[in-house]
């Protein structure tokens, strides 16, 4: 009887949240939001180093990473710093927003719509950020800024289409515990994909 291959064990999933009114409203806000982002790119940081990163006073960079450490967002990063400089680290888990659980309530429309567009505002300083910095030849061949318009899906086409892209991130995505390799940097993959209303011409 054959030997059965080696097993190779997955790395744990990290624990998905669902953004719900209430963490909506704690995180919808400018400056908060540029926090999170920071903090999530950049791993963690004091209130004195995000201040000097964003161009704000620290007192008031401090209150926002509390607030959003009551929302669940971020938390502090225990056995480092002191207790007049605190380290902050994202909390490790996978934030959902679905736009359609907002959909019936007033109350909510207000954050939900300056979270989008403090979100949008991220995706394209992204870009531009790419764009104007001065990469080596190797590093500004590999990154691209695309886009497909010769497409015509249903709803269900067109969430089998980011189910499958979600499963090749998925594929190369690393383990948090394997070692990086040393010439490898950190890389952002931006998917956005939407229907578009059709227009006709007068």
């Amino acid at each position: 009887m054959p030997d059965e291959p080696e097993r190779v064990p997955q790395p744990a999933a990290k624990p998905t949240r669902r953004i719900d009114a209430r963490s909506l409203r704690g995180l919808a806000h400018p400056l908060r939001m540029k926090i999170f982002e920071l903090l999530s790119l950049d791993g963690p940081a004091t209130a004195t180093g995000l201040s000097e990163r964003l161009g704000a006073n620290t007192g008031t960079v401090s209150w926002h990473l509390r607030h959003l450490a009551e929302h669940g967002f971020i938390e502090e990063e225990t056995g480092r710093g002191t207790k007049r400089e605190r380290w902050w680290k994202r909390v490790s888990a996978t934030y959902v927003l679905k736009s359609a659980d907002f959909h019936d309530d007033p109350d909510t429309r207000g954050a939900l719509s300056v979270y989008m567009h403090e979100l949008v505002q991220q995706y394209f300083s992204r870009v531009t950020d790419y764009l104007s910095e001065d990469w080596d030849e190797e590093w500004r061949n590999v990154g691209t800024v695309s886009d497909w318009r010769d497409l015509r899906m249903t709803p269900h086409q067109l969430a089998a289409l980011n189910a499958e892209l979600m499963a090749v991130l998925a594929r190369h995505t690393p383990a948090p515990d394997v070692e990086p390799d040393p010439e490898s940097l950190p890389v952002v993959v931006q998917l956005q994909s939407f229907p578009r209303k059709e227009r006709g011409t007068a």
